[in-house]
């Protein structure tokens, strides 16, 4: 079983960036895919980005596309979300997930969970 632990959250002005890092733990990194999502104040989860076993195939939410980028390091057992034109919008608690099957989108969340990071964009 993977352990995930998240880290890079903060505050940062719209317009600015932030990187957010997992590290994962306990479990053959290559064999997952790994996802972001996020959970605003009052509003239900949901998926951000999320990237395949090699890194070759990635995924993003429309309202994050083309501002936001997730890769990985399997050497390093990490995963990345580069958050860059941020918008208030964006404030969320971000959490790192793992699951053993790639998909283009999930609805029903992943197999492992981080315990999630706070970004809020100030104006």
């Amino acid at each position: 079983q993977v352990q995930l632990v998240e880290s890079g959250g903060g505050l940062v002005q719209a317009g600015g960036s932030l990187r957010l890092s997992c590290a994962a733990s306990g479990g053959t990194f290559s064999s997952y895919a790994m996802g972001w999502f996020r959970q605003a104040p009052g509003k239900e989860r949901e998926f951000v980005a999320a990237i395949s076993w090699g890194g070759g195939s990635t995924n993003y939410a429309n309202s994050v596309k083309g501002r936001f980028t997730i890769r990985r390091d399997n050497a390093k057992n990490m995963v990345y979300l580069q958050m860059d034109s941020l918008k208030l919008e964006d404030t969320a608690v971000y959490y790192c997930a793992a699951d053993q099957v790639y998909r283009r989108d999930y609805p029903r969340g992943m197999d492992y969970w981080g315990k999630g990071t706070l970004v809020t964009v100030s104006s």
